[in-house]
């Protein structure tokens, strides 16, 4: 084994073993390709395929960190030339690493969105995209520290004055912060979703996009309104998409010329006509005359459709109204309006006051 501290011998080994694993590298990569690949096509999901594509590059070229760590061992390399190989090689080792990490975050993404897949599908990319990019923010951040360190650079002030310029961005994107906080509280209890009419305290719309910042919101005059996240979470929402069913709640005021039979025939029939009409829920049915008003005498109304369409939902009302006129006009009694009567004295009739009735 002396011919190995010959000089003569050192640089032919050295360029040999390094040749072996740049030759082992080839044979790895047609290996891999031709039986580990065929392998995983046999299988039911692509996942193993993507994940093996992902690594497989990064992996190939640790063949050649390898083979030039070891070949440097074989020669007399003056220290002055070492202090910078020997980090170089040591840096190609981490950047190797992080960048298997990077590549495999990608096929994560079809993982990511069959978990987020419940929030919809517009809803479910917003989210992926935003996990999948704070995640490769970290490895590339992490990498380039683990890179520094290599090289013998004192990141404590780099990591410090990284905290200092965070803290700025913190503070100059508060409502950014704000808006993705409001955000995930959308996400979890899902107040609505793509397609729902829902009205707030500052729009009332369809909701068209829902993102990680903003939701967007068509109104009924078609105007796209953005709203951020922040607001809405903290706003108080009505889902009018929700509805089971849709009320009705009103009051006929029946002229005082109606009898006390003509009232508890037509409530009666009215009251049989939303029971019987096949748009109105059978749940909640309340017909009752209930006042005696200035100028009329009062039935209260209040029941529901089985539609929440708004467009249907006019059509039944409209439907209703017309029947309850006809029960009206078939017990010959009238609806009131305001009238007041007035009363006027003179002086030669004092026992027959003139009644004069303005409408």
């Amino acid at each position: 084994m002396n011919f190995l501290n010959n000089p003569d011998y050192q640089i032919p080994i050295a360029i040999a073993i390094f040749t072996f694993f740049l030759i082992a590298r080839k044979l790895f990569q047609i290996i891999t390709r031709f039986i580990v690949l065929r392998i995983f096509k046999r299988t039911n999901n692509t996942f193993d395929e993507e994940i093996f594509d992902s690594i497989q590059k990064p992996l190939s070229f640790l063949f050649i960190f390898v083979g030039a760590n070891i070949a440097i061992k074989f020669l007399n390399i003056p220290a002055e030339f070492k202090e910078f190989i020997v980090p170089l090689i040591k840096s190609g080792f981490a950047f190797i690493i992080f960048w298997t990490l990077y590549n495999i975050l990608t096929p994560l993404t079809k993982i990511l969105n069959r978990l987020t897949h419940k929030f919809g599908k517009e809803l479910s990319d917003d989210i992926t995209n935003f996990i999948i990019k704070t995640l490769k923010f970290l490895v590339i951040s992490i990498g380039f520290v683990a890179i520094m360190n290599v090289w013998g650079y004192n990141i404590s002030g780099f990591l410090a004055s990284l905290g200092l310029v965070g803290m700025a961005l913190a503070l100059a994107a508060k409502d950014t912060a704000s808006n993705l906080f409001g955000s995930l509280v959308i996400f979890s209890d899902r107040p609505f979703k793509i397609g729902d009419w829902i009205m707030t305290p500052d729009v009332e719309g369809i909701v068209e996009q829902i993102g990680i910042r903003s939701t967007k919101v068509r109104t009924f005059a078609q105007a796209v309104v953005t709203v951020p996240n922040a607001v809405l979470a903290n706003s108080a929402i009505l889902n009018w998409s929700r509805m089971g069913k849709r009320r009705i709640k009103m009051n006929i005021g029946l002229t005082y010329s109606t009898s006390a039979i003509q009232m508890q025939t037509i409530v009666q029939e009215l009251r049989t006509m939303l029971q019987n009409h096949k748009e109105i829920h059978q749940e909640t049915i309340f017909i009752y005359f209930t006042d005696f008003q200035d100028s009329s005498l009062g039935i209260f109304c209040y029941f529901f459709t089985k539609t929440t369409n708004w467009g249907e939902y006019m059509r039944v009302r409209e439907d209703v109204n017309l029947k309850i006129m006809q029960i009206v006009e078939k017990h010959q009694a009238s609806f009131a309006f305001p009238s007041r009567s007035i009363y006027i004295e003179t002086p030669n009739e004092l026992t027959q006051p003139k009644t004069t009735e303005l409408l």
